[in-house]
Protein backbone atom coordinates (compact mmCIF):
# COMPACT_ATOMS: atom_id res chain seq x y z
CA UNK A 1 0.00 0.00 0.00
CA UNK A 2 2.37 2.97 -1.07
CA UNK A 3 2.10 6.78 0.34
CA UNK A 4 2.90 8.01 -2.93
CA UNK A 5 0.35 8.10 -5.12
CA UNK A 6 0.27 8.76 -8.29
CA UNK A 7 -1.11 11.83 -9.26
CA UNK A 8 -4.91 10.45 -10.56
CA UNK A 9 -5.38 8.43 -7.74
CA UNK A 10 -4.43 11.01 -5.83
CA UNK A 11 -6.64 13.64 -7.17
CA UNK A 12 -9.65 10.99 -7.35
CA UNK A 13 -9.43 10.41 -3.30
CA UNK A 14 -9.23 14.43 -3.05
CA UNK A 15 -12.30 15.49 -5.14
CA UNK A 16 -14.21 11.96 -3.19
CA UNK A 17 -13.46 13.71 0.16
CA UNK A 18 -14.04 17.51 -0.80
CA UNK A 19 -17.13 16.23 -2.27
CA UNK A 20 -18.19 14.91 0.85
CA UNK A 21 -16.95 17.71 2.66
CA UNK A 22 -20.03 19.81 0.33
CA UNK A 23 -22.58 17.17 1.25
CA UNK A 24 -22.00 17.92 5.27
CA UNK A 25 -22.15 21.80 4.42
CA UNK A 26 -25.61 21.61 2.46
CA UNK A 27 -27.61 18.96 3.45
CA UNK A 28 -29.35 17.38 1.10
CA UNK A 29 -28.79 19.91 -1.56
CA UNK A 30 -26.15 17.82 -3.75
CA UNK A 31 -28.26 14.30 -3.16
CA UNK A 32 -31.36 15.76 -4.46
CA UNK A 33 -29.57 16.89 -7.50
CA UNK A 34 -26.14 14.97 -7.96
CA UNK A 35 -26.95 11.24 -6.54
CA UNK A 36 -27.89 8.61 -9.43
CA UNK A 37 -31.85 8.75 -9.01
CA UNK A 38 -34.32 6.10 -11.17
CA UNK A 39 -35.32 6.36 -15.01
CA UNK A 40 -38.90 7.56 -15.07
CA UNK A 41 -41.28 10.51 -13.94
CA UNK A 42 -40.05 13.23 -11.48
CA UNK A 43 -41.30 12.99 -8.13
CA UNK A 44 -41.26 15.85 -6.03
CA UNK A 45 -39.05 16.60 -2.50
CA UNK A 46 -39.76 18.88 0.20
CA UNK A 47 -36.86 21.29 0.80
CA UNK A 48 -36.44 24.63 2.84
CA UNK A 49 -37.01 26.36 -0.42
CA UNK A 50 -40.05 24.55 -1.73
CA UNK A 51 -40.92 21.69 -3.58
CA UNK A 52 -38.26 20.60 -5.48
CA UNK A 53 -38.42 17.82 -8.60
CA UNK A 54 -35.91 15.06 -7.51
CA UNK A 55 -35.31 12.53 -10.65
CA UNK A 56 -32.73 11.30 -13.36
CA UNK A 57 -30.24 13.78 -15.18
CA UNK A 58 -27.68 12.86 -17.66
CA UNK A 59 -24.51 13.97 -15.35
CA UNK A 60 -25.79 11.80 -12.24
CA UNK A 61 -24.10 8.68 -14.27
CA UNK A 62 -21.19 10.57 -13.28
CA UNK A 63 -21.81 13.04 -9.94
CA UNK A 64 -23.43 9.82 -8.17
CA UNK A 65 -19.85 8.38 -7.59
CA UNK A 66 -18.09 11.46 -5.81
CA UNK A 67 -20.75 11.31 -2.93
CA UNK A 68 -21.09 8.96 0.09
CA UNK A 69 -23.73 7.79 2.46
CA UNK A 70 -21.25 8.84 5.62
CA UNK A 71 -18.41 8.34 7.17
CA UNK A 72 -18.00 4.53 7.17
CA UNK A 73 -19.25 4.50 3.54
CA UNK A 74 -16.05 7.33 2.17
CA UNK A 75 -14.12 5.76 4.55
CA UNK A 76 -13.80 2.39 3.60
CA UNK A 77 -14.17 3.50 -0.37
CA UNK A 78 -11.04 5.42 -0.12
CA UNK A 79 -9.35 2.71 1.79
CA UNK A 80 -9.72 0.94 -1.45
CA UNK A 81 -8.85 3.25 -3.83
CA UNK A 82 -5.71 4.30 -1.81
CA UNK A 83 -4.75 0.21 -1.78
CA UNK A 84 -5.61 -0.47 -5.39
CA UNK A 85 -5.44 3.27 -7.44
CA UNK A 86 -1.61 3.28 -7.12
CA UNK A 87 -0.60 0.01 -8.75
CA UNK A 88 -3.17 0.26 -11.05
CA UNK A 89 -2.44 3.63 -12.31
CA UNK A 90 1.34 2.75 -12.38
CA UNK A 91 0.37 -0.75 -14.79
CA UNK A 92 -2.37 1.45 -17.10
CA UNK A 93 -0.84 4.54 -17.06
CA UNK A 94 -2.67 8.01 -15.68
CA UNK A 95 -4.75 8.81 -19.11
CA UNK A 96 -6.12 5.02 -19.58
CA UNK A 97 -6.22 4.73 -15.65
CA UNK A 98 -8.73 7.44 -15.27
CA UNK A 99 -10.81 6.13 -18.19
CA UNK A 100 -11.13 2.64 -16.94
CA UNK A 101 -11.56 4.48 -13.41
CA UNK A 102 -15.07 6.54 -15.10
CA UNK A 103 -15.99 3.40 -17.57
CA UNK A 104 -16.90 1.55 -14.29
CA UNK A 105 -18.49 4.29 -12.80
CA UNK A 106 -20.86 4.71 -15.75
CA UNK A 107 -21.97 0.82 -16.52
CA UNK A 108 -22.15 0.45 -13.20
CA UNK A 109 -24.72 3.60 -12.88
CA UNK A 110 -26.28 1.83 -15.75
CA UNK A 111 -26.67 -1.40 -14.04
CA UNK A 112 -27.91 0.36 -11.26
CA UNK A 113 -30.74 2.52 -13.02
CA UNK A 114 -31.50 -1.01 -15.10
CA UNK A 115 -32.18 -3.28 -11.96
CA UNK A 116 -34.08 -0.77 -10.46
CA UNK A 117 -36.43 0.02 -13.47
CA UNK A 118 -37.18 -3.77 -14.77
CA UNK A 119 -37.27 -4.80 -10.89
CA UNK A 120 -36.56 -3.61 -7.86
CA UNK A 121 -38.94 -0.04 -9.27
CA UNK A 122 -38.22 1.87 -6.20
CA UNK A 123 -37.61 5.39 -6.22
CA UNK A 124 -34.50 6.06 -3.97
CA UNK A 125 -31.11 7.71 -4.59
CA UNK A 126 -27.48 5.84 -5.22
CA UNK A 127 -24.73 7.59 -4.23
CA UNK A 128 -21.11 6.45 -3.56
CA UNK A 129 -17.54 4.97 -5.10
CA UNK A 130 -18.55 1.43 -5.02
CA UNK A 131 -18.84 1.19 -8.52
CA UNK A 132 -15.25 1.99 -9.63
CA UNK A 133 -14.03 0.76 -6.56
CA UNK A 134 -15.35 -2.63 -7.64
CA UNK A 135 -13.70 -2.07 -11.30
CA UNK A 136 -10.25 -1.97 -9.52
CA UNK A 137 -10.92 -4.87 -7.64
CA UNK A 138 -11.23 -6.83 -10.71
CA UNK A 139 -8.54 -4.73 -12.36
CA UNK A 140 -6.19 -6.13 -9.43
CA UNK A 141 -7.33 -9.66 -9.36
CA UNK A 142 -6.90 -9.98 -13.44
CA UNK A 143 -3.44 -8.04 -13.77
CA UNK A 144 -1.98 -9.78 -10.53
CA UNK A 145 -4.16 -12.58 -10.04
CA UNK A 146 -1.57 -14.50 -7.59
CA UNK A 147 -0.85 -11.81 -5.31
CA UNK A 148 -2.07 -12.46 -1.90
CA UNK A 149 -5.08 -10.74 -0.39
CA UNK A 150 -7.20 -11.16 2.56
CA UNK A 151 -10.69 -9.73 4.48
CA UNK A 152 -10.33 -7.70 7.28
CA UNK A 153 -12.87 -9.71 9.37
CA UNK A 154 -11.42 -12.75 7.87
CA UNK A 155 -7.46 -12.81 7.83
CA UNK A 156 -6.85 -15.83 5.38
CA UNK A 157 -4.00 -15.33 2.81
CA UNK A 158 -5.71 -16.41 -0.51
CA UNK A 159 -4.95 -15.66 -4.32
CA UNK A 160 -6.03 -12.38 -5.87
CA UNK A 161 -7.93 -14.22 -8.22
CA UNK A 162 -10.00 -16.04 -6.11
CA UNK A 163 -10.40 -12.92 -3.74
CA UNK A 164 -12.04 -10.95 -6.30
CA UNK A 165 -14.15 -14.21 -7.96
CA UNK A 166 -15.64 -15.27 -4.40
CA UNK A 167 -16.04 -11.84 -3.64
CA UNK A 168 -18.06 -10.92 -7.04
CA UNK A 169 -20.41 -14.44 -6.52
CA UNK A 170 -21.50 -12.69 -3.00
CA UNK A 171 -22.25 -9.65 -4.61
CA UNK A 172 -24.50 -11.53 -6.32
CA UNK A 173 -25.97 -14.07 -3.76
CA UNK A 174 -27.09 -10.63 -1.91
CA UNK A 175 -28.39 -9.06 -4.97
CA UNK A 176 -30.75 -11.83 -6.12
CA UNK A 177 -32.07 -12.51 -2.66
CA UNK A 178 -31.83 -8.75 -1.11
CA UNK A 179 -30.35 -9.66 1.71
CA UNK A 180 -28.33 -6.60 2.82
CA UNK A 181 -30.99 -4.05 2.05
CA UNK A 182 -29.92 -0.27 1.31
CA UNK A 183 -26.38 -1.77 -0.66
CA UNK A 184 -26.69 -1.54 -4.51
CA UNK A 185 -25.05 -5.13 -5.15
CA UNK A 186 -25.31 -4.71 -8.77
CA UNK A 187 -23.96 -1.50 -9.16
CA UNK A 188 -20.66 -3.55 -7.48
CA UNK A 189 -21.03 -5.76 -10.24
CA UNK A 190 -21.62 -3.40 -12.89
CA UNK A 191 -18.58 -1.97 -12.32
CA UNK A 192 -16.65 -4.79 -12.04
CA UNK A 193 -18.52 -5.41 -15.85
CA UNK A 194 -17.56 -2.66 -17.03
CA UNK A 195 -13.92 -3.03 -16.23
CA UNK A 196 -13.90 -6.95 -17.53
CA UNK A 197 -15.00 -5.57 -20.85
CA UNK A 198 -12.27 -2.54 -20.78
CA UNK A 199 -9.45 -4.78 -20.00
CA UNK A 200 -10.67 -7.48 -22.31
CA UNK A 201 -10.87 -4.86 -25.14
CA UNK A 202 -6.73 -3.54 -24.05
CA UNK A 203 -6.23 -6.68 -24.68
CA UNK A 204 -7.66 -7.26 -28.38
CA UNK A 205 -10.02 -10.34 -27.28
CA UNK A 206 -13.22 -8.82 -28.19
CA UNK A 207 -14.61 -8.10 -31.91
CA UNK A 208 -13.72 -4.28 -31.64
CA UNK A 209 -10.02 -4.05 -31.61
CA UNK A 210 -8.10 -1.63 -29.73
CA UNK A 211 -5.24 0.63 -31.93
CA UNK A 212 -2.56 -0.02 -28.99
CA UNK A 213 -2.82 -3.90 -26.57
CA UNK A 214 -2.25 -3.76 -22.80
CA UNK A 215 0.17 -6.02 -22.95
CA UNK A 216 -0.42 -8.47 -19.63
Amino acid sequence: MPFQLPPVTRNLLIANVAVYLLQMLLGDVLVLHFALWPWGPDHFAQTADGLVAVGFRPWQLVSYAFMHGGTTHILFNMLALWMFGGPIERLFGGREFLLYYFVCLIVAALSQLLVVHWFTHGFYPTLGASGAIFGLLLAFGMMYPHEKMMLIFLPVPMPAWLFVTGYAVIELVLGVTGTQAGVAHFAHLGGMLGGYLLIEYWRGRLPLKPKRRLMR
